[in-house]
């Protein structure tokens, strides 16, 4: 049995509210349920990386918990979330706009080698 979840938000936009709530519940999900879970926000999706993003979006409008609220449950449920490095240009950001929960940059090939070299981990992306 797989004790490792990666996640992939890189079709996720955060224009779209309705979008982020499924990927980041399922993180806190399965970080509750003691599984090593990293979040990889790429492409559109690293934009929620960036500090002061994620607290202005919403999965519902009207929710009183921000997408930036289920991120801090997630991570405090144990999940890791991590940037891509090619968002860093995409979107002018240094590692100092990230949030606090982002536990650092990886590039392409560390989501290569996650994916095709660690038989113990299941992908799931969104």
């Amino acid at each position: 049995m797989a004790k490792k979840l990666l996640i992939v938000m890189a079709n996720t936009d955060p224009r779209n509210g309705e979008e982020l709530g499924a990927p980041i519940f399922q993180a806190s999900v399965a970080a509750a349920m003691e599984y090593e879970v990293e979040v990889i926000c790429t492409a559109t999706a690293g934009r929620l990386m960036k500090k002061g993003v994620a607290e202005k979006l919403f999965v519902k409008p009207g929710s009183p918990k921000s997408v930036y609220d289920f991120i801090q449950d997630a991570h405090e449920a144990g999940a890791k979330f991590y940037c891509c490095s090619p968002n860093l240009d995409l979107f002018d950001m240094s590692k100092e706009d990230l949030i606090p929960e982002c536990e650092g940059i990886v590039g392409g090939a560390y989501l290569i080698e996650r994916v095709m070299e660690d038989e113990d981990c299941r992908v799931m992306t969104y």
